[in-house]
């Protein structure tokens, strides 16, 4: 069977026409004329069926003749916040497999312990485009850059919060400054049953050396939930992949 290769264009419907890179890539690299056809995504849940109707180098144009709305595969929404590993290759790695499995954004946290206190996103939303036109997929997840630890637990999200931590029960305390009653429940299930089957759900990986318990007790108190990815101790990235993984079959 003829591999099929998706092209990623966001703003085929207003443009007709490919990226320079994309529009290099059909003609030199795949050998596309004009009367080929052609499958795109705009990253946003559609499949684009077209024709070539200028192959050039620079500027490929295309007369879109078919549209399809492609639902998720999964339900509900699945968020991971992770703190960047030092290495970047290993995190570019998570985003990749994330991607192929299924997410709907990816956002880098500044924690205390972080290796990494700074990333640029742009190498990595190239790798998760990529990732999506392999898998076939037409949701390009959001990539969401470092953040400050206490500002995101503080956003407001819609669905279940869980906060993945290595420490034992009785290593968090309830805190003077901190609402015992939010802290009560600190017993961490394991995701694959804490995780709903059709809700949203954000899971926030520590780096290398974990969360600080201050900020485990800051999360609890701010309505995430402790959970358990297993009895294993995992790296951030595997981390990270793990609960997405866990996330997607749950919702699928």
């Amino acid at each position: 069977m003829k591999e099929l290769h998706i092209f990623y264009a966001p703003e085929i419907e207003s443009t007709n026409e490919l990226s320079p890179e994309d529009s290099a890539h059909a003609v030199r690299v795949l050998r596309m004329h004009e009367g080929d056809e052609i499958t795109l995504t705009d990253g946003k849940g559609h499949f684009l069926e077209g024709r070539i109707t200028i192959a050039s180098q620079k500027h490929c144009r295309v007369e879109i003749t078919d549209r399809r709305k492609v639902e998720a595969s999964w339900r509900g929404k699945i968020n991971i916040a992770v703190a960047p590993t030092k290495s970047m290759d290993r995190i570019e790695w998570f985003a990749e497999k994330a991607t192929e499995i299924g997410v709907d954004r990816i956002t880098f946290l500044n924690c205390k312990n972080s290796e990494r206190r700074i990333i640029k996103t742009e190498r990595i939303e190239k790798i998760v485009v990529a990732a999506m036109k392999q898998s076939h997929k037409a949701w390009l997840p959001e990539i969401e850059g470092m953040t400050d630890f206490k500002t995101f637990i503080a956003q407001e999200f819609h669905g279940d919060k869980y906060i993945a931590h290595c420490y034992a029960e009785s290593d968090i305390e309830p805190q003077n400054n901190l609402d015992d009653e939010k802290l009560s429940d600190k017993e961490a299930g394991l995701l694959w049953n804490e995780c709903s089957e059709d809700g949203n759900t954000l899971v926030l990986i520590g780096p290398e050396g974990d969360f600080s318990i201050d900020e485990v007790r800051e999360a609890l108190a701010a309505g995430f939930k402790p959970i358990s990815l297993g009895d294993s101790r995992l790296r951030t990235e595997t981390a990270a992949l793990a609960a997405v993984h866990i996330m997607n079959i749950k919702k699928n």
